[in-house]
């Protein structure tokens, strides 16, 4: 038996769909409320590694996803050289277990519908254009004030509104993120046929110019850069500085490149992270996902460290982690505890490794300090064992 009734979701995205799904799944009525007038349909791609790909499986939609993604289980290193040579390819570890792939790209808002369908098709309430305004809360529920007038009461509500949390604020958490130093410029165009992995390139006038397969017909190109303001400039702008900071990039860049139009859509975001050291609730009210950690895509373990807080979390209150029929405030608030407990430490060397690489590309740290293969190999192993 549930240890809740009734539960609030605030956020559609991955995180807030996953904990919708689960939830309703194990009898809950859940609401889900979601800013955004309906499913996105334009925006990048998105890398998962296999732990993700392990919830996304526990979820139902692992064959969905299979089929419209483009899995692999290798990443390539490629030198910024006129023929973008290929020096070396390097077996990614299965964090899924061996029967997932290691990796899989696919794009973002593909994976935003599959995880909104299957949150309605296990019977939670997806309110499209609604915002909450209020929250006030007591031992016994939390009263919730939305934006279009509307109100209800909830045994709980789950925070997944992103980064930069309206649901973290309202309960009183003064953590927010800081900016890492880098900016991403990211692109959704045509897959070469030749890229059939990630290739990553160190160096040339970008920190990282990287690429990921996400289907059979699209892929997803990022380069990373020194921060800057680049909030003035218009669309074919965009594109223009995208085509200028590939022009150093070759091998498939060339014909990623030569994919850009000025309808080309293109994304350009900070690297930023946080983590909230302490509780992750307050009463009745508990956060998941970037809500309460974010790390730069460094090592694309975002997605799945917010998938893995929503699989632990419904764990705890659906019973199979431990609870036995509905829960009073002092015994929720235990559960709540115990969920932040089991996930901080694992999240905080996530969000902690994440922001190293980065930090050693920003200091030009010499290859020989910078132990990228055993931070990354040190990530691997930890995330391979389930949450």
């Amino acid at each position: 038996m549930p240890a809740v009734r009734s539960v609030l979701v605030v956020g559609g995205g991955a995180a807030g769909c996953a904990a919708a799904t689960l939830l309703a799944e194990a009898g809950v009525a859940v609401q889900l409320a979601e800013s955004r007038a309906g499913v996105p349909d334009v925006g990048s791609g998105i890398t998962l590694q296999g732990n993700a790909l392990r919830v996304l499986r526990g979820l139902g939609v692992w064959p969905t996803v299979q089929e419209v993604g483009f899995a692999f289980d290798s990443v390539g290193i490629r030198a910024p050289d006129p023929a973008g040579t290929l020096v070396a390819e390097i077996p990614d570890v299965r964090t899924g277990g061996p029967d997932l792939p290691a990796t899989l790209g696919m794009p973002r808002p593909v994976l935003a519908r599959i995880l909104l369908e299957r949150a309605a098709g296990a019977g939670a309430r997806v309110r499209f254009g609604t915002s909450v305004t209020g929250l006030r809360q007591d031992a016994d529920g939390v009263d919730v004030d939305f934006s279009d007038g509307s109100g209800g009461r909830y045994d709980l509500v789950v925070g997944a509104d992103g980064i930069h949390s309206w649901t973290r604020r309202a309960i009183g958490i003064d953590v927010e993120p800081r900016g890492t130093g880098m900016g991403i410029w990211r692109v959704y165009v045509p897959r070469p046929p030749e890229v059939t992995r990630t290739d990553l390139t160190y160096g040339g006038p970008c920190y990282i110019a990287g690429y990921c397969p996400t289907g059979r017909d699209s892929v997803y190109a990022y380069l990373v850069e020194d921060v800057q303001d680049r909030s003035g400039l218009s669309p074919a702008e965009q594109v223009e500085v995208v085509r200028e900071l590939a022009s150093a990039y070759h091998g498939p860049w060339d014909a990623i490149r030569e994919s850009l139009t000025e309808q080309t859509h293109v994304n350009y975001a900070r690297f930023e992270s946080h983590l909230v050291d302490g509780p992750w609730h307050r009463g009745r009210v508990v956060l998941v996902g970037d809500a309460v950690h974010s790390c730069p895509p460094t090592v694309a373990q975002g997605a799945a460290q917010a998938l893995e807080d929503v699989a632990v979390l419904a764990e705890l209150l659906t019973g199979s982690g431990g609870g036995s029929g509905e829960l009073d405030a002092a015994a929720l608030d235990e559960v709540l505890h115990r969920y932040a407990e089991r996930r901080r430490e694992r999240a905080r060397q996530v969000v902690d490794a994440s922001v190293q690489l980065g930090r050693w590309m920003l200091e030009h740290t010499p290859r020989e300090q910078a132990d990228v293969p055993g931070l990354m190999r040190r990530i691997s192993t930890l995330v391979e064992v389930p949450a």
